[in-house]
């Protein structure tokens, strides 16, 4: 499986309208080569370059029916209904997609890492579900994963 995105390339600079220094709207992915028996994905954004901890995560979400393509700009909200039904859980955007947005103290760039899961199942787990529940649900149910990384450095 491989994900890319017209927004920014692999290991390239994310957009200003992509961060919270912009429009804060989440990029397009595009999917391609999804295992046949695939019947939704999730995607996890985490920031690897926070001090003092692994990763933070920004966004989850999963109950993605199987597309090629994740638009832009998906809408905020625990369960979306349109473009497509999902669920969005509690991670720093709630219930949304939250870009970079590094505290003024923070000039270094950083790792922001978009791994997309391609699941043999819908997941029955609760909108206010943050990213160790969704890791735990979807144990046993990873068909492949494919990540895209973006960098940002606030300016």
């Amino acid at each position: 499986m491989i994900v890319s995105s017209k927004s920014f390339e692999n290991n390239g600079t994310i957009p200003l309208k992509h961060t919270g220094f912009g429009e804060d709207i989440s990029p397009e992915l595009t999917i391609a080569d999804a295992p046949g028996n695939t019947v939704s994905f999730a995607v996890v954004l985490d920031d690897l370059d926070v001090p003092f901890q692994k990763s933070f995560t920004h966004w989850i979400i999963w109950n993605i029916p199987k597309i090629d393509v994740i638009p832009e700009g998906l809408p905020y909200g625990a369960v979306l209904r349109e473009p497509f039904p999902a669920c969005q859980g509690e991670a720093w955007g709630k219930y949304r997609y939250r870009g970079p947005k590094q505290p003024v103290f923070i000039r270094k760039e950083h790792r922001y890492v978009f791994t997309v899961y391609a699941l043999d199942c819908r997941l029955d787990i609760s909108e206010k579900s943050r990213k160790m529940n969704l890791l735990d649900a979807m144990h046993g149910h990873i068909l492949a994963e494919a990540k895209i990384i973006g960098k940002y450095k606030r300016g």
